[in-house]
């Protein structure tokens, strides 16, 4: 039995960044030897097993064989005389599919290393077109790597356009492609995951109406906005996601929604975002449309989500919107605001809520016109 460190650990140490998670191949082994051995079995059609001690993921060596649609449809082959090779072939990219064994040396039978050294990803072999799923995953590492130079190799590039002319990314599950956008927001590096995505046609997977719209003003705006983003070290997914939906309608924002199913989180802060910007972000709002959008944001029970709003419009123009200390101000000061002073100055039923919505306008007028 023989165990190799393959993958992401592989590839991230050799580019000098930091190893996050660790995952290994065993290689002549069966199942019940790794379960007497301690080891904890997570899939029976899938053989991956969790190390006894450290937790970390040991997968048998394995083959696969396509069968149906889809990224779901493989048979695996994971007897003891599959070979370290034969299971690195079935891998995505060549820089993915250097393994290191325990005594340091690589074994890198698909030329990995010298794409790396190039900054070049290429796919490893045909076998690379019988999961649509890849087609997002290598938008995800060219994105996340577009920092250090690296660029999609020219038949890699092809094969992905035939892959989504072939209508492979229509076979992704919604909650699928959610997950890869959340990874590549997790990477700091959306705006490039997009925007390699409508380099090859496939933004669409996303969202046609942000597809339609995309160009490289767009682009660069996102850019900086991201930019932004990552020198402040915001790593919320729902404020970084905001950023892109700011340039679409509440219609096309609820399409994406139930395009991708969104988490009620992301869909929400985008909604009050895109709703509440022009309020918010204006130089002389109206005391009324400031106490409509507190209102609406229900910032008496849910002053985060009002914070939120305001942090993802600060994003958008990389510096706080023009009111925001009197914007802050006047939320504190209405909030502060009891109806109990009111029921002790002896109004009763409806009227409270008058009062109080009176008192709250009242102060919100001493900051806006």
């Amino acid at each position: 039995m023989q165990v190799y460190l393959v993958g992401g650990a592989v590839r991230d140490a050799l580019l000098g960044r930091d190893v996050k998670e660790r995952d290994y191949v065993v290689v002549g082994a069966t199942p019940e030897q790794l379960i007497n051995q301690g080891y904890q079995q997570v899939g029976k059609d899938f053989p991956v097993f969790l190390h006894p001690q450290s937790k970390e993921e040991y997968a048998l060596a394995r083959t696969e064989r396509k069968q149906g649609q889809g990224y779901t449809g493989f048979i695996c082959d994971f007897t003891p005389d599959i070979t370290l090779e034969q299971d690195l072939i079935r891998r995505d990219l060549t820089v993915n599919a250097i393994a290191q064994a325990q005594d340091g040396s690589l074994v890198d039978p698909f030329s990995g290393q010298q794409d790396l050294e190039s900054r070049v990803l290429r796919h490893v072999s045909d076998a690379f077109s019988e999961d649509p799923l890849r087609i997002l995953r290598v938008a995800r590492f060219a994105a996340r790597y577009h920092y250090l130079g690296f660029t999609i190799a020219p038949e890699t590039k092809a094969l992905l356009i035939d892959m989504v002319k072939a209508k492979e990314l229509n076979t992704l599950t919604a909650e699928r492609v959610w997950l890869e956008c959340e990874k590549s927001l997790s990477d700091g590096a959306f705006c490039e995951f997009l925007n390699v995505l409508d380099s090859i046609g496939g933004l669409h997977v996303i969202s046609p109406e942000l597809e339609s719209k995309w160009c490289d003003e767009l682009y660069h705006t996102l850019q900086a906005r991201f930019a932004y983003a990552n020198k402040l070290q915001v790593s919320d997914t729902a404020l970084l996601f905001s950023q892109v939906t700011l340039a679409l309608s509440s219609d096309e924002i609820k399409a994406i929604a139930s395009n991708i199913r969104l988490p009620n989180e992301v869909r929400d802060l985008a909604l009050f975002s895109q709703t509440h910007q022009t309020t918010l972000s204006a130089e002389k709002p109206s005391s009324e449309a400031v106490f409509a959008c507190f209102n609406q944001l229900d910032l008496w029970r849910r002053p985060e989500r009002y914070e939120q709003v305001l942090k993802v419009l600060e994003i958008s123009q990389q510096q706080p919107v023009a009111r925001y200390d009197s914007l802050v101000n006047a939320a504190t000061q209405a909030r502060a605001v009891n109806p109990q002073q009111f029921i002790a100055q002896g109004i009763k039923g409806a009227e409270i809520k008058t009062a109080l919505e009176q008192a709250r306008l009242e102060i919100i007028k001493g900051y806006f016109s």
